[in-house]
């Protein structure tokens, strides 16, 4: 039984490496057939997102098949082995486990915290479940990580502060604003960034869109995408008295919205607040804005204080979640020792049971005609016989211990489980 983690990511490999040896659409299903089909590989989980691609297996031997997974990828990608073993990275065992247990919880992501891997992880899962190619290990493996990573979400604060730009705005509007979905949004410009974080508020209940953009045509395509609707560029002023959250990205090299023009706005809003994000660089807003009372007005690099602030709290917090991946670790360490102690624990039992019953055989026969609560009483006094007299053992072999292997066959010996016949 050996656990491995083989695979690049984000940190190993570029992404046009990544791109190359990418699990999608139909590739999945055909890579997980043809690795169902190495008999040296018992078990396997190919988990394959646009940061990471990993396999995770179950092998007879770790070092062959290691060997059988590498030329696995080379073989079916067409990559070089140079450029593979430039940006493979190999875990096995404890260090497997550890690695498995740290992507699930996004130790491992680019962004320590982000919430997507977890449900990557729960699909690469469920579609090797789904076509048979998990067994006890890796069944147990996957559950227990996906089990710690949400004790870390429950026991850490570590997704709780957000660390990327779209993040970041949405979290500000929240604290402007209680309930997003009866506040009005203006998009202006179609920045990527910008597009991001129009959708992240989107999610968070906004409802109510404007779009706007010097073509016309990128607005309404946006529109359509967030159901909302598009504006000629010329007339966003018009529309600014009705917009509670703005987020500005274009590509001009001027103030496109003046401290003037927001102070008649703020006079046709009754002063209702106004929660501004100008995401281009240079800045598209002027900033004298922010003197206005009831607006709140954001660059970017107030964003990248906010990150910057949120990321040192994320990695306080992430050196509480590896402790939590230490102790889960072993756990599932301990847990996965006393497997070599389940054979014997079975055999032990099947013998008591078969002694139990030919000695009850011999009881009856003796006694002769018993009422059915006299033979209920006897059958019950037997089992509870063996089953004290097995508790001991059985719990001494699951438990823990460095002399496990030594027990085993102390156990074995004495009780004639291994083919002897003398204790019959």
């Amino acid at each position: 039984m050996n656990i491995l983690a083989v695979g690049l990511n984000h940190k190993t490999a570029d992404i046009g490496i990544r791109e190359r040896v990418a699990f999608d659409g139909s590739k999945l299903d055909k890579a997980i057939s043809l690795l169902k089909g190495i008999p040296e590989i018992k078990e396997h989980i190919v988990l394959s997102t646009c940061n990471r691609v990993e396999i995770y297996a179950n092998v007879n031997n770790g070092s062959s098949g290691t060997e059988l997974i590498k030329n696995f990828l080379v073989n079916f990608h067409g990559v070089s082995q140079e450029t593979l073993n430039n940006a493979l990275y190999i875990h096995s065992g404890e260090n497997a486990i550890r690695h498995i247990f740290r992507v699930a919880s996004s130790l491992d992501s680019m962004i320590v915290g982000e919430p997507q891997i977890l449900g990557q992880l729960k699909d690469a899962f469920e579609f090797a479940v789904k076509r048979k190619t998990t067994g006890v290990i890796l069944n147990r493996l996957m559950k227990k990580a996906i089990s710690v990573a949400k004790r870390i979400r429950t026991e850490t604060k570590i997704a709780q502060s957000a660390v990327s730009i779209s993040f970041a705005a949405v979290e500000l509007a929240k604290k402007i604003f209680e309930d997003l979905s009866k506040e009005t949004f203006m998009l202006i410009g179609a920045g990527e960034m910008a597009e991001l974080a129009a959708k992240h508020l989107i999610q968070n209940g906004v409802k109510n869109v404007i779009v706007t953009n010097r073509t016309y045509e990128s607005a309404e395509k946006l529109a359509r995408e967030f159901n909302g609707k598009a504006i000629e560029f010329n007339t966003f002023l018009h529309e600014l008295v009705h917009a509670d959250i703005v987020i500005c990205s274009t590509g001009a090299s001027h103030y496109i919205l003046l401290k003037e023009q927001v102070q008649k706005t703020m006079k046709h809003r009754k002063n209702k607040p106004i929660f501004i994000i100008d995401i281009s660089v240079p800045r598209n807003i002027d900033p004298e804005i922010n003197d206005i009372d009831n607006i709140y007005l954001y660059d970017i690099d107030d964003l990248q204080e906010v990150i910057g602030t949120n990321i040192q709290e994320r990695n306080k917090e992430a050196q509480k979640a590896e402790r939590i991946v230490d102790v889960e670790v072993d756990a599932f360490l301990k847990w996965q020792e006393s497997l070599s102690a389940v054979p014997t624990v079975v055999a032990l039992r099947e013998k008591a049971e078969a002694i139990k019953i030919e000695e009850l055989e011999k009881a009856f026969r003796k006694l002769g005609v018993l009422q059915e609560k006299e033979i209920h009483i006897i059958e019950a006094m037997t089992n509870s016989i063996v089953n004290k007299l097995l508790h001991p053992p059985t719990i001494t072999l699951k438990e823990g211990s460095e002399d496990r292997e030594e027990l085993i066959a102390v156990i074995r010996k004495l009780y004639g489980l291994n083919g002897d016949t003398e204790n019959k």
